[in-house]
C-alpha cells in the first residue's frame, strides 16, 4: 500500500511509444492497451476509456506511434504498474520527419555519416548476410539476382520483422549475429517500399549506431529510390533497391568472364605487337653495315691507312729529293766560293809562322818584316819561306 501511495504521488506524465495491442470490447468501460518501446524490448500496460479511442481524429491501430498522457497506478493485488491514460495523440508524419531530421543532424555532427569511415566492399564475397522479412519480395529479389549473376554465392539469411515494434530489436540481434560470423563478408539490410511509418525502424538511433559499430561492410537497401532512412547514410553503401544491392555486392559472372576474355585478347595483342616491334628492331640492327659485314669497316680503314702510308712515303721521298737537290746546290756554291776553288784559280794563302802558336793569315805587309817565316798554301800543297823584304 505504501508503494501504491508513493507511485500515486508521482503525478501525470507523457509517454511515447508504439501500440502493439488494443483490447477494447464493446460495452466495457475500460480499454486495455500495450505500449512498447520501438527500439528496446520493454513495454507498458495502459488502460483508458474506450471513448478516448473512438474520439481520436486518426484511427488508432496496432503499430501506430502515439503519445499518451496519464497517471501511473500500482495494483497491490497483482503487484503490477499500469498507466491510466487520459489523452492519446497519434504522432503525425510531419512530427516523425522532424524527429528524423533532428536525429540526422545529431548523427552527422558525431561523424557517423563521414565518407572516410565507409568500408570498401569485397570484390567477390564468399558469404553474404541478408536481413529481411520472411518470404518477402526483397528477399526473393536479392537471392534471385545474386545467384543469377554469380551462381556460387552463398547467403546467411536472417528473417526479421521490418516494421512494427518488434522490428528494431530483431534487426539488432540479427545484425550482431551476422557481424560476429567471420565467414560473412558483407551484410545487406533489405526491405521493400512503404510509408514513412513503415520505414521508421531503419531511422532508429539504436540501429544506426549498431550499423556504425559493425566491423563487416553493410549495404542499406531500404525502400525505393526516393526513400532515404538514416540507415542509408550510416551504412557503407546505399542501394536504391534490393535488386540494386544484389548487383552492387555480387559481380556479374558473364560480364567478368567477358572482361577477362577482353583483357586476355588485349594482352595477347599487346604482346604480339611488342614482339613484332622488337623483331623489326633486331632486323634493322642486323641489316646495318657494321653487323651485316663487320670486317668491311676494318677493310675500309686498312685501305685508308695504306693510302695515307703511301702518301706519307711520297711526301717523305719528295722532301728528301728536295733536300738532296738543295744540298747539291749548296755544295756547288761552296765549291765555287770555297778556298780550294780559289787556290785552283791561281791564288795562294800566306800565313805567318810564329814559334809556339798556330800559323796566322797574313793580312798586311806590316805584319811580315824581313826575316819572318811564312807558309804559302797553293792548290796542290804548301811551302815555307822567309820574307826578304818589302816590294814597292
Amino acid at each position: 500500500m505504501k508503494v501504491a501511495g508513493w507511485i500515486d504521488k508521482l503525478g501525470s506524465i507523457w509517454v511515447e511509444g508504439q501500440l502493439t495491442q488494443i483490447n477494447a470490447r464493446p460495452g466495457t468501460r475500460t480499454a486495455f492497451l500495450t505500449l512498447r518501446d520501438p527500439s528496446a524490448d520493454m513495454s507498458l500496460s495502459v488502460t483508458c476509456s474506450p471513448q478516448l479511442l473512438d474520439r481520436s481524429p486518426v484511427p488508432l491501430t496496432e503499430g501506430a506511434r502515439v503519445i499518451l498522457y496519464g497517471k501511473l497506478s500500482f495494483f497491490t493485488g497483482r503487484g503490477t504498474i499500469s498507466l491510466r491514460a487520459t489523452d492519446i495523440r497519434a504522432v503525425g508524419v510531419g512530427e516523425l520527419l522532424a524527429r528524423i531530421e533532428r536525429l540526422r543532424a545529431l548523427l552527422a555532427a558525431e561523424g557517423l555519416f563521414d565518407p572516410r569511415l565507409k568500408r570498401p566492399l569485397p570484390f567477390l564475397p564468399g558469404t553474404i548476410g541478408l536481413i529481411t522479412a520472411r518470404a518477402s519480395a526483397a528477399e526473393k529479389d536479392v537471392l534471385t539476382v545474386a545467384q543469377r549473376r554469380w551462381p556460387a554465392v552463398r547467403f546467411e539469411v536472417r528473417n526479421t520483422p521490418v516494421q512494427g515494434p518488434q522490428s528494431v530489436p530483431a534487426i539488432l540481434d540479427a545484425l550482431k549475429d551476422l557481424d560476429d560470423d567471420p565467414s560473412v563478408d558483407v551484410i545487406i539490410l533489405a526491405r521493400g517500399g512503404g510509408s514513412v511509418e513503415d520505414l521508421l525502424p531503419f531511422s532508429d538511433e539504436a540501429l544506426c549506431r549498431a550499423i556504425s559499430r559493425a566491423t563487416t561492410p553493410i549495404v542499406s537497401a531500404i525502400g525505393h529510390e526516393p526513400d532515404s532512412p538514416l540507415s542509408d547514410h550510416v551504412a557503407d553503401l546505399r542501394a536504391a533497391t534490393p535488386t540494386d544491392a544484389a548487383k552492387l555486392v555480387v559481380p556479374d559472372a558473364v560480364a567478368e568472364q567477358a572482361l577477362v576474355s577482353e583483357l586476355k585478347s588485349r594482352s595477347a595483342a599487346a604482346l604480339r605487337n611488342w614482339v613484332e616491334r622488337e623483331a623489326r628492331g633486331l632486323d634493322m640492327l642486323r641489316h646495318r653495315p657494321v653487323l651485316a659485314d663487320p670486317l668491311a669497316s676494318l677493310e675500309q680503314r686498312r685501305e685508308e691507312v695504306r693510302r695515307l702510308l703511301e702518301a706519307a712515303r711520297r711526301d717523305v721521298q719528295r722532301e728528301l729529293t728536295t733536300q738532296d737537290t738543295l744540298v747539291e746546290h749548296l755544295r756547288a756554291r761552296l765549291s765555287t766560293l770555297g778556298p780550294a776553288a780559289t787556290l785552283a784559280r791561281g791564288y795562294a794563302v800566306v800565313q805567318r809562322v810564329v814559334a809556339g802558336s798556330d800559323p796566322e793569315v797574313l793580312r798586311s805587309v806590316e805584319d811580315a818584316p824581313p826575316g819572318t817565316q811564312i807558309r804559302v798554301r797553293v792548290a796542290d800543297g804548301a811551302v815555307t819561306a822567309a820574307v826578304m823584304g818589302r816590294v814597292k
